[in-house]
């Protein structure tokens, strides 16, 4: 007898949210909003996808309140929304109001850069890179193009203390803005090697002052910018805290090495307001640690108690980089998903590429119908 996945379209309801599914739409870079304004094209994408039932929207990556914030990446970019001004407020207002209309729940992703960014690109190509202690960190793994690594490898300033909290300000600029535009709530990314998570790694933070040094005292920004969107905020608003152990510059990268070293770096962060952990692997189902098959996702909530999102190849044959240079085919592997998240593991599944060459892709699953076949073309795209 197969496994039942009927419990992936059950609601889950936590702190403010309350969601018609388990399917997250994760937060993917688009690059359709120039001038950080949103295009009519971005707001039909989402609204899309609420109407097609995924549970809960979270956007893309959204540059905070901060000069510094975006600018072009490893895999080029320049045209990434911000969430300030009034013209992108205005239709940001129009995007949730959309998905509002079609039964669909979204939280924008709050986004800095950092040390990706390459300088002197972006909306303002005047103002430095945002590094923690001025290096990129180690190019030997990186799986980037080498035109891009020769952009990152000159060393900066390291940010200072005013700047690190000008930074922090940002965040909770943008946090007030999102609420005051109607989001359900935000997420906020601190994972993939960028700002956040630059300070989480100790080959990107080698600071010897209250920022850096062991992994919670390296989690101190972390936990200071979600304190800040708390506060800036609501008690009850749903805060979504990203994280990762691979990075952009080195996918075998580990911001800790055992369950002991997580539950200390991630025990600050989540103390300051997190409401959600999304857990962003390469693939969801892969063990975090020697000695136990629970995913790294599983880990978290077993960990800090918080519901947690798996996050890596739902609905696919390939992890993401694997699939620009390999064959890679829709699958469905929701048989697993639903045992492990029935176990207890984790609460949401993420959902990212699958939902890019389908918007319908949540539907098919749940009637069993055939789903669009996987394009390459399709991350270059706005459907």
């Amino acid at each position: 007898m197969g496994i039942d996945t009927g419990i992936l379209f059950q609601p889950f309801e936590t702190g403010g949210l309350h969601l018609r599914n388990r399917f997250v739409m994760a937060p993917m870079t688009r690059n359709f909003s120039p001038g950080g304004i949103p295009s009519d094209g971005v707001a039909a994408y989402y609204r899309r996808r609420a109407e097609a039932d995924v549970g809960l929207i979270v956007t893309e990556g959204i540059g905070v309140d901060h000069p510094s914030a975006l600018g072009q990446e490893s895999m080029g970019g320049g045209a990434s929304p911000v969430l300030h001004g009034d013209a992108a407020l205005a239709k940001w207002r129009e995007i949730v109001a959309g998905v509002h209309q079609a039964g669909g729940v979204i939280v924008p992703q709050l986004w800095h850069q950092g040390v990706i960014r390459v300088p002197g690109t972006g909306y303002h190509p005047e103002v430095p890179s945002a590094r923690p202690s001025g290096i990129w960190g180690p190019f030997d793994g990186a799986m980037v193009p080498p035109d891009y690594l020769q952009l990152v490898r000159e060393p900066t300033a390291p940010l200072t203390e005013n700047e690190i909290a000008d930074i922090i300000a940002a965040f909770a600029r943008s946090a007030a803005n999102a609420k005051a535009v109607g989001f359900d709530g935000v997420a906020l990314h601190g994972a993939h090697g960028y700002l956040i998570d630059s300070f989480l790694w100790a080959q990107t933070n080698l600071r010897d002052d209250g920022w850096g040094g062991d992994g919670p005292s390296r989690a101190r920004f972390a936990a200071e910018v979600v304190r800040a969107v708390r506060a800036a905020t609501a008690p009850d608003f749903p805060i979504i805290f990203r994280f990762s152990q691979w990075k952009l510059q080195d996918y075998g990268a580990r911001n800790v090495a055992t369950p002991a070293e997580l539950e200390a770096m991630l025990a600050p962060i989540v103390d300051a307001g997190v409401d959600i952990m999304d857990v962003s692997t390469r693939i969801w189902s892969t063990p975090a640690f020697e000695g136990s098959d629970l995913s790294l996702a599983g880990w978290v909530k077993k960990l800090t108690g918080k519901p947690a999102i798996a996050v890596g190849g739902v609905g696919l044959s390939k992890d993401l980089q694997s699939s620009f240079a390999q064959p890679t085919v829709m699958t469905n592997n929701l048989p697993l998903v639903a045992e492990r998240l029935a176990s207890g593991e984790f609460d949401l599944v993420g959902v990212g590429r699958a939902l890019l060459m389908d918007p319908h892709w949540v539907q098919r699953m749940r009637s069993g119908t055939e789903v669009s076949p996987f394009r390459l073309e399709a991350y270059a795209s706005l459907y």
